[in-house]
């Protein structure tokens, strides 16, 4: 779309949003029904497309896509009218007979911006929770994930007037378009080098934002950690979309002592969930395209491999990779990994697993395998956006839990 385009639609909206129309919960109820139905009919549909995009198999795809998306649904329906209700608060003596309240409202014209690696969940899941608020949508899918953007389109078209939620297609130039037209609200999800333009181009309006970033995630396995059931439960984090999760552990602080009894139940493990040959399972799969494959192939020969390291390019397939040696100060260490290559770096105390995570910036996921009482006072120590005790990746999976990092996570 055109600019001119862009801001005809957001004038569009703003018109739509000015009648009162989205402030009524029975409207947001009706279009909340409304998406949950049509995202029913249409899921063979999405199945397809994000097979066609990053190669997920059915099971993953409603795992971490729809059945999430339908979830957030179920949640916002139950919820709405609570969340839409007026609440009163104490009003003081020299108010008397006055009565105090805080009232919920919509932002208005809200921007969502979503990434590839959940191209449906993490386009939907937003438009849910801006729906159930009383706005109205513009969504802006990426380009890199062409087959869902194109059946988000489908479905938002066949259910809803551009006045109130419209799909906006294309690149870099409508990124920029959208930016620069002036929303009440923008929710971005994506890499922190983008986050830092959607800011920029927000503070020039003053818009108010959600940023969902990333960043380099730790994992530590402590003594006391359920060895087996730890490497079964990072393995299957790690594998996750083949690694390009933003919550995904990125890297193992683990106590030297349980090294090489971790790594044995590391490669059990992949083999447990993928089989023999990670390459022939349906369930896993490829990098997003062949610029992201080499990034992320370039780290294998950061570090000794101890279980995986085959890759294909022409399949953009990664093995799930665990390496060890790796230099602190090596790219892999540095960058977010979004990949299934996970560096392993031994600690002795639990200070210096701690001094590890602290010194570096502020990831949106911590997980922590061993005794409850020690993780606890790790997750008192750092900061991050979530985290989990004795498991990966669950926490995202409450509606309940609010879901966003810290600094540049």
């Amino acid at each position: 779309m055109t600019n001119s385009e862009i801001q005809e639609l957001l004038s569009s909206q703003r018109s739509f949003f000015a009648t009162g129309a989205t402030l009524k919960t029975e409207y947001r109820i009706s279009a909340l029904k409304k998406l949950k139905s049509a995202i029913k009919t249409h899921e063979a549909d999405i199945m397809a497309a994000l097979k066609k995009d990053l190669g997920k198999g059915s099971q993953e795809s409603y795992m971490c896509e729809v059945g999430l998306t339908l979830s957030e649904i179920s949640y916002m329906l139950s919820h709405v009218k609570r969340f839409a209700r007026e609440r009163t608060v104490a009003t003081p003596l020299a108010q008397f007979a006055s009565r105090s309240y805080v009232k919920p409202s919509p932002y208005g014209n809200v921007l969502i911006m979503s990434p590839w690696n959940y191209p449906f969940l993490l386009t939907m899941e937003p438009l849910v929770d801006a729906l159930a608020a009383g706005n109205t949508a513009i969504v802006k899918p990426s380009a890199y994930s062409p087959a869902a953007s194109e059946i988000i389109g489908k479905i938002i078209s066949e259910i809803f007037p551009p006045e109130y939620v419209a799909v906006v297609t294309g690149g870099r130039a409508e990124n920029t378009c959208l930016l620069d037209a002036g929303f009440d609200y923008i929710f971005f999800t994506g890499s922190k080098a983008v986050g830092k333009e959607v800011m920029r181009h927000a503070a020039e309006h003053l818009t108010p934002i959600t940023l969902e970033l990333g960043g380099k995630s730790p994992c530590i396995v402590d003594r006391g950690a359920d060895i087996p059931v730890a490497a079964r439960r990072i393995a299957w984090g790690k594998c996750l979309n083949a690694g390009q999760t933003c919550i995904a552990p990125d890297y193992l602080l683990i106590h030297e002592e349980l090294l090489e009894e971790f790594i044995d139940a590391f490669r059990d493990a992949v083999r447990c969930l993928l089989g023999d040959d990670p390459r022939q399972s349906r369930h896993y799969v490829r990098i997003v395209n062949e610029r992201a494959f080499d990034r992320v192939a370039s780290y294998i020969g950061q570090g000794t491999v101890r279980v995986g390291g085959h890759s294909d390019r022409a399949e953009r397939y990664i093995e799930p990779t665990l390496l060890t040696k790796v230099d602190p100060a090596a790219p892999v260490m540095r960058e977010e990994i979004f990949g299934p290559v996970l560096p392993v770096i031994p600690f002795t105390t639990r200070q210096q697993a701690v001094d590890f995570i602290t010194a570096r910036e502020k990831p949106l996921a911590l997980y922590y395998f061993g005794p409850e009482k020690q993780g606890r006072e790790i997750l008192n120590r750092t900061s991050s956006g979530g985290a989990c005790l004795n498991d990966t990746i669950m926490h995202i999976a409450n509606e309940a839990l609010p879901f966003g990092g810290v600094g540049n996570s």
